[in-house]
């Protein structure tokens, strides 16, 4: 064997390594990905059958808590999803204020595996606050709009 085909094989044998490196980097990083979508993206199309976030405002009187079961709609002033949780909801967690749904959507209603609260009164995820702002119902520099503070 000579020196330039025995340096061929190495090549060869290290970009089969760095190949198998990066498929399994990839097929990790596809089970961590979760992505956002806003209830308005929820209704148009199928989506959340894998595990996602869906984030908006809670509906003023859709709260309905039975125990540690508790289910809700998320809104984002256009479209309205429900949403189920089991478990101890945040402390922040009331109506008219800005939530984070991880999950995913089973027969219609999106089925909570974690639920995430804003922490003060002027925060609001990004992700929340932009769907707001595609949707029309607030610009940058206006106070969140009426329907939405309540």
């Amino acid at each position: 064997m000579t020196r330039k085909r025995r340096r061929l094989y190495f090549v060869l044998l290290g970009l089969l390594a760095l190949s198998g490196g990066l498929a399994l980097v990839l097929t990790a990083f596809e089970d961590n990905i979760v992505l956002f979508f806003s209830p308005t993206e929820v209704a148009a199309k199928p989506v959340c059958a894998q595990r996602c976030r869906i984030g908006g405002l809670v509906a003023n009187g859709s709260v309905v808590k039975e125990g540690e079961r508790v289910s809700f709609d998320v809104t984002d002033t256009v479209e309205t999803v429900s949403v189920k949780y089991v478990g101890i909801l945040p402390d922040l967690f009331r109506e008219g204020q800005g939530v984070v749904a991880e999950g995913k959507m089973t027969e219609g209603v999106f089925v909570a595996n974690n639920v995430l609260a804003k922490h003060d009164e002027n925060y609001m995820p990004p992700e929340v606050a932009d769907a707001l702002k595609k949707s029309g119902r607030w610009k940058e520099g206006e106070p969140v709009p009426a329907a939405v503070v309540h």
